[in-house]
């Protein structure tokens, strides 16, 4: 008994969630925890079955802090790895990053379990820890654990008070990113140091006023509408300015950013795909140049993704890491300048 009371004070072992240890990215966090989903229980009925089963993958979630422990552990449950086209860390996993930086990854065994302890650091300092949460399986967090005697402390503050809000589809969601922190959101607010909250629905990413209504809750700092994947060029077309008027009417001055497709291979063949991507590409300039809005910046997809750039897709639509890495370059002077933060 004594030997076992002396093995549980080896660390600090902190039960999530704990108010030391704040989740970002998850916006109704507050309201539903512990559970890590992206959408409200009490908006359920209002989305369709795909919608919210997709909002239980908590893509963009994260856990803050600093502390100069040396080690920081985790654990967790996930749900087992299931796709063909994307790596089981990044559907399952958790990531690491340290003052930034990529550190390591942990995943589930074959029981969904995660116990996983990382070394950050060889001196004794204050770090920021930040903890991606799996893009597309549902997860839960047991505890953290840090060396006894470490300081736990609130992270290092944002660019910005308010965080950007991604909505779209599979691309969105981070499909189909190697690792939890390799999302193209999840690059370019590194890059930018701001808080971001990911709405990507796979296959569902199709502008409904349900959606719509939910995103305008949040008092963001700028809303990108990323969701030209999923509809046909008619349904994105509809979609599109009764989404943008939903959530103006709610957050009349917050920037929006309207992205087009970015490059998929088939265009190469013509045919049907070409003239889809094709005229969503010229539907969403003609939209952002008619609504005469300052605040609202077309952001063209093939500077996320060209031709040339195509070695960043894993199937000819989904982006891998590289992929999102071209992305987010394409995105960030955009959303930097909507932000109103410099260079």
């Amino acid at each position: 008994m004594l030997l076992l009371l002396l093995a549980l004070q080896e660390v600090q072992r902190i039960p999530f969630p704990d108010e030391r240890l704040p989740v970002f990215g998850l916006a109704w966090f507050a309201e539903d925890k512990p559970t890590l989903r992206r959408l409200p229980e009490r908006l359920k009925e209002s989305f369709r079955k795909p919608v919210w089963d997709l909002a239980q993958h908590p893509s963009g979630g994260r856990i803050r802090f600093r502390t100069d422990s040396l080690k920081v552990g985790l654990t967790a449950q996930s749900d087992p790895s299931a796709m063909h086209h994307m790596p089981s860390v990044g559907q399952n996993g958790f990531d690491c990053y340290v003052d930034g930086e990529y550190v390591n990854s942990a995943w589930p065994d074959a029981k969904g379990k995660i116990v996983k302890t990382w070394d950050v650091g060889s001196a004794r300092k204050l770090r920021d820890i930040t903890l991606y949460l799996p893009l597309y399986k549902a997860a839960s967090i047991q505890e953290v654990t840090l060396e006894i005697g470490a300081r736990l402390e609130s992270p290092s503050p944002f660019a910005l008070p308010k965080p950007v809000v991604h909505y779209g589809s599979s691309i969105t969601q981070g499909g189909c990113a190697s690792n939890a922190g390799a999302s193209c959101q999840a690059f370019v607010s590194r890059w930018l140091n701001v808080d971001f909250v990911n709405l990507g629905f796979s296959g569902n990413g199709m502008g409904e006023p349900a959606l719509a209504a939910a995103i305008a809750e949040i008092d963001a700092a700028c809303y990108v509408l990323d969701f030209w994947g999923n509809p046909s060029p008619e349904a994105y077309e509809a979609a599109l300015p009764p989404f943008v008027d939903v959530l103006r009417k709610k957050r009349p001055a917050t920037p929006i950013v309207v992205t087009s497709p970015f490059y998929f291979p088939g265009e190469a063949l013509g045919g049907g795909l070409a003239q889809a991507q094709k005229r969503k590409r010229e539907f969403a300039r003609a939209f952002v140049d008619g609504r005469k809005d300052p605040t609202i910046t077309f952001v063209d997809g093939l500077e996320m993704l060209s031709r040339e750039q195509a070695a960043g897709l894993v199937d000819g639509i989904h982006a891998n890491t590289l992929g999102f890495w071209f992305n987010a370059k394409g995105l960030e002077p955009h959303l930097r300048k909507a932000l109103g933060l410099a260079k």
